[in-house]
């Protein structure tokens, strides 16, 4: 039973060390997202493609390890705890997701190119905020995701609810 236990903390310990550089990823893509708003209400002119370039690496990076890497673990967790309503809420929270998934590939899609950067800067700020609203709604969704499929079986919830 004690290796069960070692087991299991080693196996969702890393999940929950996964979970904490992406939500570490987040706070630093959130610095980033003001850091280009702020020069963008400032001097949208001033805007550069590099500093583009550098938030929407960002943005993709973590949109890629939520599909790639999170989300999957968080489904396998949820698997070997044998949680169907977690992988229901899943479900319908992955679907959910995926419209700002796509609101940030039109986003990296419109601002790839020098050209295209340049033909749309002065659609910057109103992305700028169509972004904040996509990604408010993400962070929310992506939270309820991490509650319940992994702090509902993090061994201090599953002793409190006497599983």
């Amino acid at each position: 039973m004690l290796e069960d236990c070692k087991s299991a903390q080693e196996r969702w310990g890393g999940v929950h060390r996964l979970i904490d550089r992406w939500l570490d990823q987040r706070r630093t893509l959130l610095v980033r997202f003001d850091e280009l708003k702020e020069v963008c209400d400032a001097e949208l002119e001033a805007v550069t493609k590099p500093r583009i370039d550098a938030f929407s690496e960002l943005l993709m990076d973590y949109i890629s390890a939520g599909h790639f890497e999170i989300y999957p673990q968080l489904r396998a967790e949820a698997e070997a705890f044998e949680d169907d309503d977690a992988l229901g809420l899943a479900d319908r929270l992955l679907t959910r997701l995926e419209m700002s998934t796509e609101l940030v590939l039109a986003f990296d899609e419109d601002y790839a190119s020098p050209v295209r950067c340049q033909h749309y800067l002065s659609r910057l700020p109103a992305w700028l905020d169509r972004l904040a609203k996509g990604l408010t709604e993400r962070f929310s969704l992506e939270d309820r995701l991490i509650a319940r499929l992994h702090a509902a079986h993090a061994p201090e919830a599953r002793a409190s609810s006497g599983a």
